[in-house]
């Protein structure tokens, strides 16, 4: 016989259960808890969630209602909560951990629930790996406590004697225990879920502050690293984070310090930090966790802890921008990727300025579409897609940060330069590593690269606006997305061709064939870099020169570049000045 809502079994297994979804909640306040919600946990964060839920299996033993010398309980909560955010080797330590308290307490099923919690554990840590880089819902958690519940009833008869004894528990005990415990394993993957995407949200909102410092920061470092320029800087960025303070230097002088310490951090005096002296020799971003290691010889300095990233102009470090902490807060990881992006934004920022300085060696059209290169947009758009990286997925993230900057320190270098055809292709590819990252399975990249040519060389940024352009007028206006192909081939008359293609949506007029600038051509290379692509073959090889279109409607455009092997040598003498 069954046992039905509302006998006391089942009430009291309720309130329990809700006691400890409560504690759940509570749980996910914890700082330290919400950070291993990953599900790339490292070895440590992965022997953490252990503890953590072999406790809570633990406290749903205890707070179980004893009956017929054993005990209906919520213990597993915990074992199938840690299969289900990382997997079996958690999951069935949880349920290991779990199982052998169990079994110390003693009754007749002291062995079956002991067998059935680790077994539980490891079923849930199976549907984490079959649904492994998708979110597991509420309703999978529901399907999983069932199983596990109906589970452990069946190792109960199977196990546990006198089968009499054995069969009347599970006549009590099996509806509660499978009701109550699947909607305590569906509720809290529901506050876990919305915990994950607060962390989401706020990596956003962390995005969208460094969006904002690189707006207002644009201006102010025309004129490059001086005093007045790194202390606007240095205040926009304390005004839109939550750092102690904010410094910047350059090779040897503090240019500004902002917030806590700056009785003796002072602006105008020689660098007094071993941290920054370090990052400079180095050259690379350093953490500094404690006051000992940020070198301040000062015994009454607020700041505990900094991240230090160095500020690049030409591949050489001129400065460095420094995010310091003191003790009512500790950095994170977003922290740390913010750091890094305000890095790379100020170090794009002053080579800009750098650009800008020698503005005279370069024609002014040619710069302004140097400036319309770095698209804020494409530039949101890859933040936002790191930052939500950062928190699941932190090496890609990193490798995508570095692309970015990348991608924009080679838009800066090789305005009207020249570079080989692979040098070229790495460019596109920084830009695509975003791309594919925002759009993942709806864009595809095929490349054709005859052997030998990638050796050749060609002018500077003259692939990436084609192939932008077909992934932003060809590709995305199709709910599927689609293929870009990239093909490069040296042609029987001593000349190279360079081929970037899409099956996008393609033109509804006739396609313009010839290289000239017509009427549909324009249309295609609407825009400043697209255009400047065009003008600047012409003024390097000849005005036969230019960008050949074909294009069908809902079939895709192939664009075409004809470029003579080796440069002329005019264009050569542009090159040298």
């Amino acid at each position: 016989m069954g046992v039905s809502l509302f006998h006391p079994v089942f009430i009291a297994l309720a309130e329990r259960t809700a006691l400890l979804v409560v504690v759940a909640f509570l749980l996910t306040r914890v700082k330290a808890f919400r950070s291993i919600l990953n599900q790339c946990a490292s070895l440590k964060e992965q022997a953490l969630m252990v503890l953590i839920f072999s406790m809570i299996s633990i406290l749903g033993t205890y707070m179980g209602i004893p009956y017929l010398d054993a005990i209906a309980n919520s213990r597993v909560i915990g074992a199938v909560v840690a299969g289900l955010l990382a997997g079996p080797w958690v999951g069935g330590a949880t349920g290991l951990i779990a199982g052998v308290h169990r079994y110390t307490l003693g009754g007749f099923t002291d062995l079956a629930c002991a067998i059935a919690t680790i077994l539980e554990g490891v079923i849930a840590g199976l549907f984490y790996h079959f649904r492994r880089n998708k979110e597991i819902g509420w309703r999978t958690a529901l399907l999983v406590g069932f199983v596990a519940e109906w589970l452990q009833m069946s190792i109960i008869l199977l196990v546990a004697k006198p089968y009499e004894q054995a069969l009347e528990l599970v006549k009590v005990i099996s509806i509660p225990m499978s009701l109550i415990n699947a909607l305590g394993i569906a509720v809290f993957m529901i506050i876990i879920s919305l915990v994950k995407h607060e962390e989401e949200r706020i990596g956003a909102l962390q995005a969208q502050r460094t969006l904002q410092v690189a707006d207002k920061t644009i201006s102010l470092l025309r004129s490059g690293l001086n005093h007045v320029s790194s202390e606007r800087v240095a205040r926009e960025i304390l005004r839109t984070t939550r750092v102690a303070a904010v410094a910047i230097t350059d090779t040897n002088t503090v240019l500004a310090h902002v917030g806590a310490g700056i009785s003796h951090h002072i602006a105008g005096q020689s660098i007094i930090t071993k941290a920054t002296r370090e990052v400079l020799e180095k050259k690379e971003m350093l953490i500094a966790e404690t006051k000992e290691e940020i070198g301040c010889h000062e015994p009454a300095c607020p700041l505990r802890c900094a991240i230090l990233v160095p500020l690049m102009r030409k591949r050489e470090v001129v400065g460095v921008l420094k995010l310091y902490q003191d003790h009512s807060r500790k950095l994170s990881a977003v922290d740390m990727e913010l750091v890094r992006g305000l890095g790379n934004l100020i170090s794009t920022q002053l080579e800009i300025a750098e650009l800008e300085k020698q503005s005279r060696l370069l024609h002014d059209a040619e710069i302004r579409a140097l400036h319309a290169q770095i698209n804020p947009h494409f530039l949101f758009n890859a933040i936002n897609t790191i930052v939500s990286f950062i928190r699941f997925r932190p090496e890609q993230a990193r490798e995508l940060l570095i692309n970015l900057g990348e991608y924009f320190r080679k838009n800066l270098h090789d305005s009207g330069g020249y570079v080989t055809l692979a040098e070229e292709l790495q460019h596109v590819e920084a830009y695509l590593s975003i791309e594919r990252a925002r759009f993942d399975d709806r864009l595809r990249v095929e490349y054709d690269i005859e052997p030998e040519v990638d050796k050749y060389v060609v002018p500077g940024l003259i692939l990436q606006p084609l192939v932008e352009n077909a992934i932003k007028h060809g590709l995305l206006p199709r709910r599927e997305g689609g293929v870009v192909s990239i093909t490069a081939r040296k042609k029987k008359q001593g000349t190279l061709e360079l081929v970037v293609a899409d099956n996008g949506v393609g033109m509804a007029e006739e396609p313009v064939t010839r290289p000239s600038a017509g009427r549909h051509e324009k249309r295609r290379l609407s825009g400043i870099g697209l255009s400047n692509v065009r003008g600047r073959l012409q003024s390097i090889y000849g005005p036969e020169y230019g960008i050949q279109i074909e294009s069908e409607k809902g079939k895709g455009t192939v664009c075409t570049i004809t470029l003579p092997l080796g440069v002329k040598p005019y264009a050569e003498s542009v090159h040298r000045g």
